[in-house]
C-alpha cells in the first residue's frame, strides 16, 4: 500500500509525540526507536517485515538485560518499535552502531537513541563516522540529497540483500 507524503510527515509527528511521551514515563532511561530504511511510497512490504524481525531479534537479544520497556507497531508507514533500557545512550549507541555495521541487514536498520533529555545521539558523537550509501562508498546522506542512484535501484539493493540474509538463515 502506497503512503502520501501527508501520512509519512504524521506518522513522523506521532512518533517524536510517542518518544516524549516514552521519556517523560521512563525519566531516566535510555530509549530506542527503530524503524526500517524502506525508500519510496510503500513501507510496509515483504522486505520491510523481514528486516523489522531481524533488528528485533537481535535488539532483544543484545539489550535483554537492560529492557525496562518494549512496544512495536506494524503500520502502513512503516514498522515502529521502541525500547526503553537501562544504560548511558553513548554506550547504547556505540552497541548499536556495531550491529548496525556487523548485521547482515544492519544497514537497513534505522535505530535512533534519544538520551534521558530527549536528545538524539548521533554516530558522529561518539567517533563513527556517517552512514554509507548502499550502493556506493559515498555517505549516504549525499547520495540521498543528490538522488544519486534511482528508487528501483536502491529497492533492488534492498531486496537481494534480503534474500541473501534469507539463505543464510536458514
Amino acid at each position: 500500500m502506497e503512503i502520501s507524503l501527508e501520512q509519512l510527515l504524521e506518522s513522523r509527528d506521532k512518533r517524536a509525540e510517542r518518544q516524549k511521551a516514552l521519556l517523560e514515563k521512563y525519566p531516566d532511561k535510555t530509549l530506542l526507536c527503530l524503524t526500517v530504511i524502506m525508500p519510496g511510497k510503500v513501507k510496509r512490504n515483504k522486505e520491510s517485515l523481514v528486516v523489522a524481525s531481524a533488528a528485533v531479534e537481535i535488539l532483544q537479544r543484545e539489550f535483554k538485560k537492560q529492557v525496562v520497556y518494549f512496544e512495536q507497531h506494524d503500520l502502513n508507514t512503516g514498522f515502529e518499535a521502541y525500547m526503553l533500557v537501562d544504560g548511558e545512550s553513548k554506550e547504547v549507541k556505540k552497541q548499536l552502531c556495531k550491529i548496525e555495521e556487523s548485521h547482515a541487514l544492519g544497514r537497513l536498520f534505522d535505530i535512533d537513541v534519544i538520551d534521558c533529555n530527549g536528545v538524539p545521539v548521533s554516530r558522529t558523537d561518539i567517533g563513527f563516522s556517517p552512514r554509507k550509501c548502499l550502493i556506493c562508498d559515498n555517505e549516504s546522506r549525499f547520495c540521498m540529497r543528490n538522488f544519486t542512484h534511482t528508487q528501483e535501484e536502491l529497492k533492488t539493493k534492498i531486496a537481494e540483500m534480503v534474500q541473501e540474509y534469507e539463505r543464510n538463515s536458514k
